[in-house]
């Protein structure tokens, strides 16, 4: 029976590395493109990218602070730095000089604050930013109320409450401008929610990239809906059950990384010639992340509504952004969440997907640059140019 046991589970492992990605980036079952090259070259690439790649090496003054469950949060500050090289700030602000303004960025689900990797390299030392990793993600502890068997599933209210300690200890004062990148932008209308007077106090602009304020329920990702819909039904009581066998799951993934390669790919990216690194980069990020984690985050997604909170942002320049591809938080959710902020800008970008601001990171890099100036974070004035 023990054996039996054990062979059922190794088999879930298999099968939970698929799950695992599927709920990281997709949520569902996919069909994976016909590995062509093999797996050794296939190693060999891995390594040689993982040697050589650029991204993701940018670090700040590290901070922490605790959460109201006693879960250790990871962020970094990256200062103003009086001697910032004259090109950048033209090519972001002209001949402005920003104002004093702290901008935040929230990452998505199985990434972590690396995932702003671009728009980081460009902001940086120009404005004052703050990049956190959620709980569970990156260098962040592992949230304390989702712990042991007892552990509860994480909700996008209490990534709200996270995002709040963040900006009391990171910055306590002075004008906002809130970031959020799919589960990230979902933080930060959660903050809206709960907060709405900081929001009308200090915030000042806010980009909501390749995110939804609801009915997550109704994505295909992609593929036919009974199928679908028939993996939604099974799929929150199988990430459990893997979720309690993490270290056994853990093993299944690694023992398929292709596999693994050829989903994130999939469901990260809609072009054809996305620079390898920045795929391996992505890869990289997602799978860091455990099983366990993974599990305990899936269910929060289903029951997100923050199609109310919106109104928060209606006084405030908003840039609603997404790719045309997008399988995961599809554009038509970014178009939405514009209809319900008339002055917002919307842009959908051409052949992107969900990670779009690793795919085209001067297209959001650019957008944002402009969000600072309609927010007031930089000076406009006669022949300002973005570009």
């Amino acid at each position: 029976m023990a054996e039996s046991s054990g062979s059922s589970w190794r088999k879930a492992g298999f099968a939970g590395a698929a799950i695992g990605v599927l709920a990281a980036g997709a949520a569902a079952g996919v069909a994976v493109e016909r590995l062509t090259v093999g797996r050794s070259v296939r190693q060999k690439a891995r390594l040689a990218l993982d040697a050589t790649g650029p991204y993701g090496d940018l670090r700040g003054t590290p901070g922490r602070v605790v959460a109201d469950d006693g879960t250790v949060l990871h962020y970094e500050v990256d200062e103003v730095e009086a001697d910032a090289p004259a090109a950048r700030r033209r090519r972001l602000f002209g001949r402005r000089e920003p104002a004093p303004v702290t901008v935040v960025f929230s990452h998505g689900y199985c990434l972590n604050q690396d995932s702003w990797h671009f728009q980081r390299a460009a902001l940086r030392g120009l404005v004052r930013t703050v990049h956190w990793d959620q709980r569970s993600h990156g260098r962040s502890g592992h949230g304390v109320s989702q712990t042991g068997p007892d552990g509860a599933p994480v909700s996008i209210d209490l990534l709200g409450r996270d995002l709040k300690a963040v900006l009391d200890a990171a910055a306590p004062e002075g004008p906002l401008v809130l970031v959020g990148h799919s589960m990230g932008g979902m933080t930060v209308m959660a903050l809206a929610a709960q907060y709405p007077e900081l929001i009308r106090d200090r915030v000042v602009g806010v980009a909501l990239v390749g995110t939804s304020a609801g009915k997550l329920g109704e994505v295909t990702y992609g593929l036919p809906i009974a199928g679908v819909n028939a993996v939604r039904r099974v799929l929150p009581g199988v990430l459990r059950a893997l979720g309690s066998q993490a270290e056994l799951v853990e093993r299944g993934r690694r023992a398929t990384a292709d596999l693994f390669a050829g989903l994130i790919k999939k469901y990260s990216f809609a072009s054809k010639d996305v620079d390898p690194a920045v795929a391996r980069f992505a890869e990289r990020m997602i799978e860091s992340t455990p099983i366990d984690v993974v599990a305990a985050f899936y269910p929060a997604f289903a029951e997100h509504d923050k199609a109310t909170a919106l109104a928060a942002f209606g006084e405030l320049p908003v840039l609603a952004l997404a790719g045309d591809n997008d399988l995961v938080t599809p554009s038509s959710h970014t178009e939405a969440i514009a209809a319900l902020l008339p002055d917002a800008e919307l842009v959908i970008v051409p052949d992107a997907g969900h990670l779009v601001m690793l795919e085209h990171p001067e297209a959001v890099t650019d957008r944002l640059a402009d969000l600072l100036v309609r927010a007031g974070a930089v000076p406009a004035g006669e022949g300002f140019r973005t570009r």
